[in-house]
């Protein structure tokens, strides 16, 4: 085994659109080398816009037992113990005065509620539809319940805008109430102000004892913006969104193509 020193301590994956392709399972090519990288000392980090409520079976399924940044960073899991290790939620008087806010300037709003905890549901209102997965089912209830319990994060979508344009308007008038991120299609979130995966993530890090200048990190959404800008090498996937590329040290190949891959084996010298 080589003794030359790792390019980088750290490996930090998206989860959907990044790690799992689009049947959502990580090929094998993905998982040798992610097994090659941490046999040669490297850790690796999933770092997800999901809750670890709907993170949770998903790792259990690809095996993954480490710790994970969820939640947008406001959740650092340890799946190997299924445990949180932290949780942010959101304040709910100015996420409903946010909420107020973005429907005067578009309209009526579809809006959704992640609860808090490790087993916090989704609860969906009226006309809000899930557009990807199928691992936590949405429990549909009346609006005045989806502030009734302590929640992460709120989901909004909006019948005639397109995610970009609604994310946009939400900045214009709620910015500086909440955070606002784009992290899929249908999915535009309203989260703790100041709260992004870098900050989850560097947290982290901090654990793992590693720092931002020795971590490579993959993703595809614009959520994924502040952890490019925090890792030392940032790299979008071939089917991410103009808003990572731009951003990005490098584009690779996109997450049904090996992405992931195609990058670790170069850069660590694999194969």
């Amino acid at each position: 085994m080589s003794t030359a020193p790792l390019p980088y301590r750290l490996v930090a994956t998206d989860l959907d659109g990044t790690l799992l392709t689009s049947a959502e399972i990580v090929s094998a090519r993905t998982r040798e080398a992610l097994g090659a990288v941490t046999a040669l000392g490297a850790k690796h980090i999933i770092v997800t816009g999901r809750s670890a409520g709907w993170t949770r079976p998903v790792l259990d399924e690809i095996g993954y037992t480490g710790i994970a940044v969820c939640g947008q960073g406001a959740q650092v899991y340890d799946a190997g113990a299924h445990k949180l290790l932290t949780s942010v939620t959101l304040d709910r008087q100015l996420a409903a005065v946010a909420l107020a806010k973005i429907e005067a300037e578009v309209g009526p709003l579809a809006v959704a509620a992640n609860q808090d905890g490790l087993d916090g549901e989704v609860l969906a209102g009226p006309g809000y539809k899930l557009r990807i997965g199928t691992e936590l089912p949405l429990r549909q209830v009346a609006p005045d319940q989806l502030l009734a319990t302590p929640v992460s994060k709120l989901y909004i979508q909006h019948p005639g805008l397109t995610d970009d344009q609604l994310a946009d308007a939400a900045r214009s008038v709620a910015g500086q109430l909440v955070g606002i991120t784009m992290a899929g299609a249908g999915i535009v979130e309203l989260l703790p102000l100041g709260l992004t995966k870098a900050t989850g993530l560097s947290l982290a890090a901090r654990r793992l004892g590693v720092t931002a200048a020795e971590t490579i990190a993959f993703g595809d959404m614009p959520n994924d913006v502040p952890m490019f800008r925090w890792a030392g090498y940032g790299v979008a996937m071939g089917n991410a969104h103009e808003q990572l590329r731009a951003v990005a040290d490098e584009v690779t190949v996109g997450n049904d193509e090996d992405g992931v891959a195609v990058v670790l084996d170069r850069v660590f010298g694999l194969g």
